[in-house]
């Protein structure tokens, strides 16, 4: 079918687009992470979670969101219409900025619209939220017809205060609460993630929850139908009876870009990769886990699907799989369903069970590379931090003999971008060998 300026097509070819967003991408990933303190916005890390803050008055913060609407690439080569939340008055982003607060903190946000639309948060979860001064309430017109899951900002510029207390840690969503099947699905959401007392590396007020605050992480799942995005870009109105979603995100990025660096220089309005890079499990050097934060917008549900180990689910929807007792009710999966407007934090880690090493051989035969189809990823090894020569002509993106394990969404139909298989909610989890290493 053509597209209409309003969903428009890069001048390169699809294969040129991939290729050149493929090796841009892991030749930012191929570099080490530099690990330390959990980084903010100003000074991202290459890879992980990056949070917002809501400047330095402890207890205090407040954040200013600004609806903006722009542009996104998608892994087609198409670019689709947007709207967003804005962190202060930058320009355009998608998804919204990752608000980080701690438990017990009063948070106040600031919502600035700009759209033709009046609009709103929500924040699902949080107790005795307030708009300016008063409680958040659906509003409703003179027929009773509920108008808005919350007090909003007028069109063009309008402003709303919401606070609240951050009575309780977890990983939480934020929405728009007006028109939400059209407002959520053009981008207007973000994540809150919620600090526990007992500490920044620790997901719930339980010891059993402590993770490596180097090695936490967001999967933030969305969709777009991109005729309700045209619609709402030529001021149309949209049958929500023909929604089809054609494109799948993860931190809304497609893969490949979405395995690209935090802060990309080539998605400026996609700020936040999905590359979750570790260290072996070692019970000395190693021993904690890390945490992985699965929120989703989508219509239906998203059985995310990380390849080679399991994952402890140890909280949905900002609730710690705890019986009223305190005990133990946390669950082991290998798939993660989540389910529309849901959230799951998952602690896993990654160890070589077998030990396997040059010295401690895989009991296979080998295959001569003449009857081996060498991927992009394969260090010419299949031992964790050894490298070994390619083929001729064989390229690799592997740097150090780290490994690559895929990660996606296992409805394998969700994998698309309009048709273009092994786009869309994929990314991978990269395995650094035990330090010293080369890896940079």
């Amino acid at each position: 079918m053509s597209l209409t300026p309003r969903l428009r097509r890069r001048g390169s070819s699809l294969r040129r687009v991939l290729a050149a967003a493929t090796v841009t991408a892991l030749g930012a990933v191929g570099a080490a992470v530099v690990q330390g303190a959990p980084a903010t916005a100003d000074a991202p890390p290459r890879n992980g979670i990056v949070c917002t803050s809501g400047g330095s008055a402890p207890g205090n913060p407040v954040f200013d969101l600004t609806t903006r609407t722009g542009y996104i690439d998608l892994p087609d080569g198409n670019t689709a219409y947007m709207w967003g939340y804005s962190s202060g008055f930058d320009p355009f982003q998608h998804p919204g900025p990752v608000l980080c607060v701690h438990e017990g903190d009063t948070v106040t946000v600031i919502l600035h619209n700009t759209l033709e639309d009046p609009t709103s948060i929500v924040f699902p979860g949080m107790d005795d939220v307030r708009a300016d001064g008063v409680a958040s309430q659906p509003q409703v017109d003179g027929t009773g017809l509920v108008t808005s899951l919350a007090p909003g900002a007028a069109a063009l510029t309008g402003t709303t205060t919401y606070t609240f207390t951050a009575s309780r840690p977890g990983t939480y969503l934020y929405e728009s609460g007006t028109n939400p099947e059209k407002q959520v699905r053009m981008g207007l959401f973000g994540a809150l993630v919620v600090r526990p007392t007992l500490g920044d590396d620790y997901a719930y007020d339980s010891a059993d929850s402590r993770f490596n605050p180097t090695e936490e992480f967001m999967v933030l799942l969305s969709e777009i139908d991109p005729y309700q995005h045209q619609a709402a870009e030529a001021h149309k109105s949209f049958n929500l009876n023909n929604y089809k979603a054609r494109y799948w995100l993860i931190n809304g990025r497609g893969y490949p870009d979405s395995i690209a660096d935090n802060g990309a220089s080539w998605l400026p309005n996609q700020p936040y990769g999905s590359l979750a890079t570790v260290k072996p499990y070692d019970p000395v050097t190693h021993p904690l886990n890390g945490l992985a934060r699965y929120l989703s917008v989508g219509s239906e549900d998203y059985p995310f699907h990380p390849h080679g180990n399991n994952g402890l689910v140890v909280g949905r929807d900002g609730h710690p799989l705890k019986s009223p007792a305190g005990g133990d009710l946390s669950m082991e999966k290998f798939a993660i369903n989540i389910g529309p407007g849901q959230t799951w934090d998952v602690l896993f880690k990654w160890y070589d069970a077998e030990g396997y090493s040059p010295s401690n051989p895989v009991t296979v035969t080998v295959p001569s590379l003449a009857n081996q189809v060498v991927g992009t990823f394969y260090s010419g090894s299949p031992y964790l931090g050894s490298t070994q020569a390619l083929p001729p002509g064989v390229q690799t993106l592997n740097q150090c003999g780290e490994y690559y394990i895929i990660s996606h969404n296992h409805a394998l139909y969700q994998i698309t971008s309009w048709g273009v298989t092994m786009t869309g909610p994929i990314t991978y989890m990269r395995i650094e060998p035990p330090a010293p290493n080369t890896c940079g």
